[in-house]
């Protein structure tokens, strides 16, 4: 009764602090200093009401860096090669860079990632160490620049497929015509998804298309 109470008391109420605004709006390819001192200056009783204009804006803002970012977490097709390095093409229009890096170099704190981003036109990495770059240069040449100084290593030696195998090997054994669910697919998968640099014309905008049968294993 009592939390149930709190929450209806607190509806009114965005998520973040104050605190939170302040660090995460320095991300936002619009914010300003003049932005963030207006923040600093607006007590936070206002920031986190919803009848506030400042606070839906404020508000709004937050939402679009970690709606983006969590689109190319996970809608970011990638590709490893026999030399450890993790690469694909990203859409980063906010000051996200670390974070999905550090997304990436989490899962797999074996290789050297590297990353494109087609909105701004560089290419981020990080290696096994953490470590973070940037080069005003096309992926294939970061790629080819990095591999050259890595030996093949029995960890990834045997790596001979590339991405779009993977997945279509993997379609072709999971999209049984008794199990074909294409309602659900398109919601786990949405179209803006298929706007993604990895996914335009992948395996999956097939299936969406209902021409993935060449795909699908006949007995």
């Amino acid at each position: 009764m009592i939390k149930n109470s709190t929450k209806a008391k607190n509806s009114h109420l965005f998520g973040f602090s104050k605190k939170e605004m302040l660090i995460n709006l320095p991300r936002h390819s619009q914010c300003n200093q003049n932005l963030l001192l207006k923040v600093e200056n607006t007590s936070e009783s206002i920031l986190r009401n919803h009848g506030s204009q400042f606070a839906r804006k404020i508000n709004k803002m937050l939402h679009e860096i970690f709606r983006e970012l969590e689109r190319n977490r996970q809608f970011t097709r990638t590709n490893l090669n026999n030399r450890g390095v993790l690469y694909g093409k990203i859409t980063l229009s906010h000051q996200s860079d670390d974070e999905l890096l550090k997304y990436f170099h989490d899962r797999f704190p074996n290789c050297f990632i590297c990353l494109f981003n087609i909105i701004k036109n560089e290419t981020i990495t990080i290696n096994e160490q953490g470590k973070f770059k940037k080069f005003q240069a096309s992926l294939d040449e970061i790629v080819k620049k990095i591999s050259m100084n890595r030996p093949i290593t029995p960890y990834f030696e045997d790596i001979s497929m590339d991405n779009e195998e993977i997945f279509e090997e993997f379609y072709s054994s999971q999209f049984i015509a008794s199990r074909e669910n294409r309602k659900y697919f398109k919601k786990m998968i949405p179209k803006y998804a298929m706007e993604m640099p990895g996914m335009k014309g992948g395996i999956e905008n097939r299936f969406r298309n209902n021409q993935l049968d060449k795909y699908i294993k006949k007995d």
